[in-house]
């Protein structure tokens, strides 16, 4: 299969460019002669440049579309003619052009999750299995309206971790900039006036010229070796062990590794919800919550849950034994599973760990502020001490004198 890159021309003279895979270019040609307009270009696309060709779209914009799909099929419009409108909408052109490539694949006689399974980048695991679900049971809009709740959630959540991490970070990389300047520019010229005098300078004093010394001296090599550190502990996470090693660590951090918890369960519940209550298939159903927990330790437990499932024991079961979900939900998809309200247990679920995590990022917004604040006053509060003391001991012999 080769894709090929084409602009078309309606007969009201509207220009449309996408994308369309097939065999040859002559069954191209044919496809687009078939939709009754000019075909102003054709050509086949190398992978490079379809690699150039690769863009973002954001949640928002996501959410967006299928909130306006959703609208456009209520209103009786088919998902072709709905997909048609969509995409002159856009403005985002990389998502314009996968929306044009979807709705000439859906002309062709592709079926809608198939067509959005081709933009794994775009349209994220659960979103296909829901669509996919949908088209079974005859039901896209109301999917596709819990599809918008559950991306729209998923987004707050994220936005609302990365919102309490901006203050924090910003402290933190002025406290560094502030400590390198003062190392580089103003000790440098104590150091020169201390040994003019000729004094003996205090052991703090002595610890921050030689700290100074050292920036100085290898500071290009020191750069070097931190965004070496880095590139190796991202390189070393991102393999399966690491991940596990990292995953781990992040839990048991104090304060922060019950936030994580609290997220983690908090998509497994939320994923999960939407995803029954969307009648997709219980295996396929966990596959997808284990990749979207966003913790490699709750996946794993979500595959042996998955796999015991398979030999008859209930959900609950290996959840419990894997020590990482609280006796609570626990209980509650116990309860869940015997009742056949699973949906309805996990939804719940869902909201109270949502709601504990605002809770729990609120008040340490309140906490970390005051101690950044301390933090940032002590380092710089060192430096000028230690760089005053030689200052105040012989202040403090002319005195005496």
């Amino acid at each position: 299969m080769s894709i090929y890159s084409y602009q078309l021309k309606s007969t009201s003279g509207k220009v449309t460019k996408g994308t369309l895979e097939t065999d040859t270019k002559e069954k191209a040609l044919e496809f687009l002669h078939s939709q009754e307009g000019i075909v102003l270009s054709l050509k086949e696309e190398s992978s490079k440049k379809l690699i150039r060709k690769k863009g973002k779209v954001k949640t928002d914009e996501l959410v967006i579309f299928s909130r306006q799909l959703t609208t456009l099929i209520e209103s009786g419009i088919p998902v072709v003619g709905a997909m048609d409108i969509l995409t002159d909408q856009v403005t985002n052109p990389f998502f314009k052009g996968v929306l044009s490539t979807i709705s000439t694949d859906l002309k062709s006689g592709t079926a809608f999750a198939p067509s959005l399974a081709k933009h794994p980048k775009v349209f994220p695991e659960i979103y296909i299995s829901m669509v996919e679900a949908a088209e079974t049971s005859g039901n896209l809009p109301q999917i596709l309206d819990r599809l918008s709740v559950y991306l729209e959630k998923m987004s707050t959540l994220k936005k609302k971790i990365v919102a309490s991490l901006i203050y924090p970070s910003i402290v933190l990389f002025m406290t560094v900039v502030m400590t390198a300047f003062l190392l580089l520019k103003i000790v440098p010229t104590f150091k020169e006036l201390y040994s003019a005098l000729g004094a003996s300078l205090p052991l703090p004093t002595q610890i921050l010229m030689s700290a100074a010394d050292i920036l100085g001296k290898y500071f290009f090599l020191i750069i070097f070796g931190v965004f070496a550190a880095i590139a190796a502990i991202k390189k070393y996470i991102s393999t399966p062990k690491g991940k596990r090693q990292y995953h781990a660590l992040l839990l048991k951090l104090p304060v922060l590794g019950d936030i994580f918890k609290k997220v983690g369960i908090a998509k497994f519940a939320r994923t999960f919800a939407t995803l029954v209550k969307s009648g997709v298939p219980i295996t396929a159903t966990l596959d997808i919550v284990g990749k979207t927990s966003g913790n490699k330790l709750i996946e794993e437990a979500i595959v042996e849950a998955k796999q015991s499932i398979q030999e008859g024991v209930p959900i609950s079961k290996p959840l419990e034994e894997s020590g990482l979900f609280p006796p609570m939900v626990v209980k509650m998809i116990a309860v869940g599973e015997r009742s056949g309200k699973l949906e309805f247990m996990l939804g719940k679920i869902a909201e109270f760990y949502e709601e504990q995590t605002d809770a729990i990022i609120s008040g340490l917004a309140s906490i970390i502020e005051p101690i950044l604040i301390v933090f940032l006053g002590v380092v710089v509060g060192s430096i000028v001490i230690a760089l005053f003391l030689p200052i105040i001991e012989i202040s403090e012999i002319l005195a005496k004198s």
